[in-house]
């Protein structure tokens, strides 16, 4: 469905305000949720409760936070766990640099940029790609702010509630909501199907995915989302030539 026009927030208290309150339901339970496994995890291999609140603290990043908590626990060194960590964080990197145009004014200072693509996460990326060009330039930023640091919240509360409550819930349970967070991120891209760019990136990903994990299980989801999405784009572009 697609989702009308946001009004227009009055100053940046209030942009910043509308973006806790667009994280504040379905987006901070389902990401809360997976961290409700993260803390699971982290107390059924007799981590302590500090470990997981500072790790979801500073990294933020699931796929991130799972490996250098599997290293660690295995005995890795510091540098091993550095490139792990580096390598599955490394989808971060082309979204931030997709989206900090979006949410950038011109003549503000360049700190509050550097700064607020260290809330750069999964969740709060796609809604602020889907709502930043809906808002005035000098509301997108703020509003990014609010929703990550909504979202960030929620993912620390998760992670409490989930060490807590490693022993009242079934183990599968908890390794499953772990994957809640990426199938949320999915239908957020599927709200509005009339984006032909972005189907196409879904349905040539979710093609090549199977395969590509055959043929290599160590790169075959980073060949898919990198060959999805580069095949996606040039469909795009064909049509729009052809358009025009």
């Amino acid at each position: 469905m697609h989702e009308p026009d946001l009004p227009p927030p009055t100053g940046t208290r209030a942009a910043f305000f509308a973006g806790v309150r667009a994280a504040a339901l379905a987006p901070s339970m389902v990401l809360g949720a997976s961290y409700v496994g993260f803390g699971s995890f982290v107390s059924a291999h007799g981590l302590g409760l500090d470990y997981a609140m500072f790790n979801t603290l500073t990294a933020w990043a699931l796929p991130g936070q799972l490996a250098v908590t599997e290293l660690y626990l295995a005995g890795s060194g510091l540098l091993a766990i550095a490139l792990a960590v580096a390598l599955a964080n490394m989808r971060l990197a082309p979204m931030t640099v997709v989206m900090m145009p979006v949410v950038h004014m011109p003549g503000r200072p360049t700190w509050r940029i550097y700064a607020a693509a260290n809330y750069v996460a999964v969740t709060c990326w796609a809604m602020t790609m889907m709502t930043a060009p809906r808002l005035a330039r000098e509301d997108r930023l703020a509003w990014f702010v609010g929703c990550a640091i909504m979202l960030w919240g929620a993912s620390l509360a998760g992670t409490a509630v989930g060490f807590y409550a490693a022993e009242l819930l079934p183990r599968p349970l908890t390794l499953a909501l772990v994957f809640l967070n990426p199938l949320y991120f999915m239908l957020l891209f599927l709200q509005d199907l009339r984006d032909r760019a972005r189907l196409n990136a879904l349905v040539f990903g979710a093609a090549l995915g199977a395969p590509l994990h055959l043929l290599t299980p160590e790169w075959g989801l980073l060949l898919a989302g990198v060959a999805g999405g580069t095949l996606a784009a040039y469909v795009s572009r064909r049509a729009r030539a052809r358009a025009g």
